[in-house]
């Protein structure tokens, strides 16, 4: 059996930008999806922290070192410049692995540098 878990997040990132007319997903610092162990285009679930919008997409890889979180597409209705977010990374893995798989939690300051990894 598989399971599936929280493999990373990223805990109160500060949305930088939205554009409703761009082809959809969630596009993050290149610095961050590494130190996140996250991956483009790996399937990611967003939880607006401001107005408790919650919406699955997938990772587009944004210039190493800009700190930028951009909401892009319809789901830009649903989060703004300036809104916190938490993204969620998931992992398939089998039990043996869940037990003593231990995700990384990356907790940012109100300028996307991570300020603590958990």
């Amino acid at each position: 059996m598989m399971f599936k878990m929280l493999h990373s997040k990223l805990h109160r990132a500060r949305v930088t930008r939205a554009e409703l007319h761009y082809n959809g997903s969630l596009g993050i610092d290149r610095d961050l999806i590494e130190m996140a162990g996250m991956m483009p285009g790996q399937q990611i679930d967003v939880l607006n922290v401001n107005n408790g919008a919650r919406f699955t997409t997938y990772i587009l890889e944004e210039p190493r070192g800009s700190k930028t979180i951009g909401v892009y597409g319809a789901a830009a209705h649903l989060a703004k410049p300036g809104d916190l977010v938490i993204v969620i990374a998931y992992a398939l893995m089998d039990e043996r692995e869940a037990k003593k798989f231990r995700p990384v939690v990356l907790v940012l300051d109100e300028k996307n540098n991570v300020v603590e990894n958990a």
